[in-house]
């Protein structure tokens, strides 16, 4: 008889009761799931209907110790995964690296099993895990299994995971960093029973299928169920970790180590923490006996035993990790240093013991690269300090505290930039030619990440050349390059090849580079670029290799990932021979690009730089590397004029050093698109028709916690004749569903002057804007910056009442006369059409753009003399005494202030539209920078009809094309963007034109009208017979303006429907 559950007898999902192992449970529902009508049995498929007929069937003997989990996984958990749509048999017969399901092989490490029994992955990447259980195990009240399976995810850094023996199913929140005490319930989001599973398939289904991963449900789904408070994500935890451990090592090996200079102590405690951590994660992945290190905890002497462990390291590894004498044809210097250090046992236990079950929360056979580097690029930003009695302090570096912190690229960045360049050059080639052997090629495929900083862009292209060569030599056939002395490929089980470590070694040391100025950095990259080697390693197949071909595990890096400045070469010390210090010379460490590598250089340069150089302004670098800042003016041409940000530095650098036919990929800000500092590097790359592909962010953030507004700039040294353009407005969208607007730019259009470039369904209509020969700037006689104060508490003052006002600066209420007072508005109060009133005045001490003399302002506003006198010591002051003298009470910039005083339209700097208003006397001031605006003067004649114009939905239109827009949907409306508006002129010769322009002025005096009257108005019936009459009055501008451009219906409609 066909078991089936009778929902309508059922009580509703939320409330409903089961029997299980525990008498009684309330089940949750799916938060972020929207349900629409009752939820049928029908709707599960009949192979889950049978799988829960046959487990009712048989539930005792399930629930028999007897029944062990292999039984559970083969007979229930495979086929509920396949009724979602999971390929859990590889039936496709895809490679191991493409399978839908991993089913991993338990290794038992330490009496524990150290792999999740199934991971659910996407083209390759992870997505959960899920962790079987046989159904004797109580789920939902055992402690083990959920931190299990907590560990294992929260390590990989994923979202969610499933905990099952089929009769029980529990989603977890793995963002919630596990602990031991943890109860069962911790991090649940999700809790059914077997029965459940009819009545509950749909919302399954939704979130858990392939098709709802692939349609990005799953994500979403994570996005809305994340706790908003007790999330601490693996890499911020381990952050954390090691920048403990940083701290207790540096004040121990400092205090036990007295004649250690400061670049010796860093050097120390980084090399320190990258042993351990290697050797810990190679514990994991069962390469080195599990354990080794937490034997140490055992007695005393920690650091010599545990200098044994690394000499072992070294015998086996031989990695500049481990690195302790001198090698014949070996380049890089051993380290004589670390090996004679006192270290204390308690730094090294604690440390040690935080690395163990149970203390440690990391499961590290788990832990992606990318975290690894993500965190390490994080620690990289500060560094230790000898105080003058040898004490450490460790505190961010110079240029990391100005640029408010570290920030990582993210691993789909990388992956993007990586495509399109290193796998546009590996098209149509093999893997001979890839390697620079025989006769199909002169030189390998050179990659270089020229600010590598702790190796994401270098993992990322080393991974993607694994891949491909893997790929490469299975689809040839793979047995054939499975045979003779020296194999590609072995076979790890049925159907799954993969590169022996030879094979990754030597691709590694043919084809990936890396330079950065910090040393540590260095060091950094090339650990994560060898624990890539190692991984699907285990202890056998390296002690294979010592034995068989008297090889260690590692290559040394040390040719190919090196320390220096990329962007100063040896010239720059005959230059400065004499000028500097020996200290000065380190840090500034100059790199030598001919002679470090002499051989890619002399075969003409680098296939690809890729890379998320350093945005650092000048004025920024002046105050910690002023010596660099004029060796990159007179070196770059990108820097010449200007205050440049070193990013277009490295542009320009890294376009040098490719080969004829090489490529460029980088993460950076697009504001040199537009900014004045931008236009040297656009002449640059517009010369050589080197634009070929841009992805542009706009105002969608990459950078999590921070505001960057960044582009994907890639760059083809052969030059190109048109650009492929990628517009982004939502970047999820682009990353799930691969949403953007795409078009072509043609060469010969791009050009040094500003980049505003068009594609999609506006294309046309840009272009026509852009065409028209009139601009903002030829018909304005000025457009002009608010001024600066320089001691805007002083200033500025708030009007309270019969002639009294607030000064900031003095924290009073003061009393001066009205004779220089002016009202000042900021950008809040500039609206469209009308100036918002408010209690601001701004003393203005100018007459006609001239400072009014100090025995003029005395005799005609005495109380204003006073008040200024008694805040003369703050005046003073200001920029280091620069206004000491008798100007004193002048403004520290006294831009246009003697076009103040005119009528004027007004902007603000920012809007989130067109808010161009009238200041028809002239009588309001406004400030410049934050929070400020700008001012256009024209002929009396021209105000309103241009003011009609500006105002209107379709030169806005055009204005956000050709503005910086911001997160938030905010634009630029500065002098730079706003001169270019396009101007419809008047032939006043022309009947109907003048009768145009007539209609505008009338429309715009209207609008001016109405405001003014909005303002005023009391009653809300009043306000909305008003606001009405406003739009439709905006509506008629609108129309006119189309008129006037000579638009088109699909022009017009393409304006009305722009967001």
């Amino acid at each position: 008889m066909l078991f089936r559950l009778q929902p309508k007898q059922s009580p509703p999902a939320a409330t409903k009761k089961f029997q299980s192992k525990t008498n009684s449970s309330t089940i949750c529902i799916f938060p972020a799931i929207e349900r629409g009508s009752t939820v049928t049995t029908e709707q599960a498929p009949d192979a889950i209907l049978d799988l829960l007929a046959r487990f009712e069937r048989n539930r005792e003997t399930y629930q028999a110790n007897a029944y062990n989990e292999t039984q559970l996984r083969r007979e229930f958990i495979d086929p509920f995964f396949a009724a979602l749509g999971w390929d859990v048999d590889n039936k496709q017969g895809f490679a191991e690296a493409y399978k839908d399901v991993i089913h991993e092989d338990a290794i038992k490490i330490g009496g524990a099993t150290k792999a999740p029994d199934y991971c659910f992955r996407i083209g390759g990447t992870r997505k959960f895990f899920v962790e079987a259980k046989k159904p004797a195990v109580n789920l939902k009240d055992e402690v083990s299994p959920a931190f299990q399976l907590r560990r294992y995810a929260w390590s990989a850094k994923l979202p969610l995971s499933i905990l099952t023996d089929f009769e029980e199913f529990a989603v977890y929140d793995c963002r919630v960093r596990p602990a031991k005490n943890d109860k069962p319930a911790v991090g649940r989001i999700l809790f059914l029973n077997y029965q459940d599973y009819a009545a509950r398939w749909e919302e399954i289904s939704r979130v858990f299928s392939k098709q709802a991963v692939l349609e990005g449900a799953f994500d979403k789904y994570a996005e809305t169920t994340k706790a908003k408070k007790g999330t601490a994500e693996v890499d911020a935890a381990f952050l954390k970790e090691i920048e403990s451990w940083r701290e207790a090592l540096a004040r121990n090996i400092a205090l036990r180590n007295p004649k250690l200079t400061q670049r010796e102590l860093n050097f120390s405690v980084q090399r320190t923490i990258d042993r351990l951590i290697f050797l810990r994660i190679c514990e994991d992945r069962g390469i080195e006996d599990y354990g080794a290190l937490q034997a140490l905890l055992n007695g005393e002497r920690v650091y010599p035993r545990l200098r044994d462990l690394f000499h072992r390291a070294d015998e086996r590894y031989n990695s500049g990790i481990f690195h302790f004498q001198k090698e014949k044809d070996r380049r890089e210097e051993p380290d004589e240093l670390t090996l004679r250090l006192q270290i204390d046992d308690k730094p090294l236990k604690d440390i040690i013991r935080s690395l163990y079950y149970p203390d440690s929360p990391y499961e590290f056979s788990v832990l992606p690269a990318d975290i690894l580097g993500q965190v390490y690029e994080q620690f990289l930003g500060k560094v230790i300090r000898l105080t003058s009695g040898h004490q450490a302090k460790v505190e961010d570096k110079p240029e990391v505290k100005k640029a408010g912190g570290v920030y990582y690229t993210p691993t789909y960045i990388v992956d993007y930039i990586v495509k399109n360049t290193v796998g546009k050059l590996l098209e149509g080639k093999i893997p001979k030619q890839v390697a620079g052997v025989g006769a199909h090629g002169r030189a390998p495929l050179r990659i270089l990440d020229p600010a590598c900083g702790s190796g994401s862009f270098l993992i990322g292209a080393y991974q993607y050349l694994l891949d491909w060569h893997r790929d490469w030599y299975v689809n040839d056939g793979p047995e054939k390059h499975a045979a003779g002395k020296r194999p590609e490929l072995y076979q790890a089980g049925k159907g799954d090849w993969r590169l022996t470590t030879a094979e990754r070694k030597r691709i590694l040391l043919n084809n990936i580079f890396g330079v950065d100025i910090d040393p540590q950095a260095v060091e950094v990259t090339k650990l994560s670029l060898l624990l890539k080697v190692l991984e699907g390693e285990n202890e056998q197949t390296i002690s294979q290799q010592l034995k068989f071909f008297h090889e260690r595990a590692l290559p040394d890096l040390s040719s190919n990932i090196k320390c220096g400045n990329s962007l100063i070469g040896p010239d720059f010390y005959e230059q400065q021979l004499n000028l500097i210090d020996d200290e000065e010379r380190l840090r500034i460490n100059a790199f030598d690009w001919q002679a470090e590598f002499a051989e890619i250089m002399n075969a003409g340069g680098f296939d690809a730089v890729i890379g998320n150089p350093p945005y650092i302004r000048i004025q920024t670098m002046k105050e910690w590397a002023p010596v660099e800042v004029e060796v990159y003016k007179q070196s770059y041409q990108a820097a010449s004029a200007g205050n440049y940000d070193i990013y277009v530095v490295f542009v320009e650098k890294g376009l040098g050093l490719l080969n004829k036919s090489g490529r460029l990929g980088f993460i950076l800000p697009h504001k040199f698109f537009n900014a004045k500092y931008g236009e040297a590097l656009r002449a640059l790359i517009a010369k050589g028709k080197h634009l070929s592909h841009v992805v542009h962010f706009g105002d969608q953030q990459i950078f999590a916690g921070a505001t960057t507004y960044t582009c994907l700039l890639f760059l083809d040294k052969a030059g190109r004749d048109e650009c492929h353009f990628v517009k982004i407005d939502d970047v999820e969208s682009w990353r799930i569903e691969n949403k953007a607007v795409e078009g072509k730019i043609a060469a010969s259009s791009i050009a040094s002057a500003e980049w505003n470039f068009a594609v999609g369904r506006g294309a046309d209509l840009f272009e026509k804007f852009g065409r028209m020969p009139v601009k903002l700037g030829d018909v304005a006689q000025r457009i002009f910056q608010g001024f600066k104060t320089g001691a805007d508490s002083v200033f500025i003052l708030e009007e309270h009442s019969n002639g009294k006002y607030y000064s900031k600066a003095l924290e009073s209420v003061i009393h001066i006369e009205t004779k220089y007072l002016r009202p000042l508005y900021k950008s809040g109060e500039m609206k469209r059409y009308y100036l918002h009133k408010n209690s601001r005045f701004v003393i203005f001490p100018y007459r006609d753009g001239t400072l009014i003399g100090w025995r003029e302002i005395s005799a005609k506003a005495p109380k204003t003399a006073e008040y200024l006198r008694s805040c003369k010591e703050i005046l003073a002051k200001r920029e280091k005494g620069r206004w000491a003298g008798e100007q004193w009470y002048c403004y520290s910039r006294n831009q246009a202030l003697e076009v103040v005083s005119n009528a004027k339209i007004l902007t603000a700097d920012l809007n989130p539209s067109a808010n161009y208003c009238f200041d028809e006397l002239g009588k309001a001031c406004f400030p410049g920078g934050a929070a400020g605006g700008y001012g256009i003067i024209l002929n009396q004649s021209e105000y309103l009809y241009i003011l009609g114009l500006l105002n209107s939905k379709a030169v806005d239109y055009y204005h956000k094309q050709i503005s910086t827009n911001f997160r938030g949907g905010w634009y630029g409306y500065d002098a730079k963007v706003i001169r270019n508006i396009p101007i419809r002129t008047i032939n006043f010769s022309d009947p109907a034109d003048k009768t145009r322009h007539d209609r505008m002025v009338a429309l715009v005096e209207r609008m001016l009208a109405l405001h003014q009257q909005l303002a005023a108005a009391k009653v809300g019936h009043d306000k909305t017979a008003l606001q009405r009459q406003i739009e439709a009055t905006d509506k008629q501008i609108d129309q006119l303006v189309y008129e006037l451009y000579g638009l088109s219906e699909e022009e017009i409609k393409i304006i009305e429907e722009s967001k």
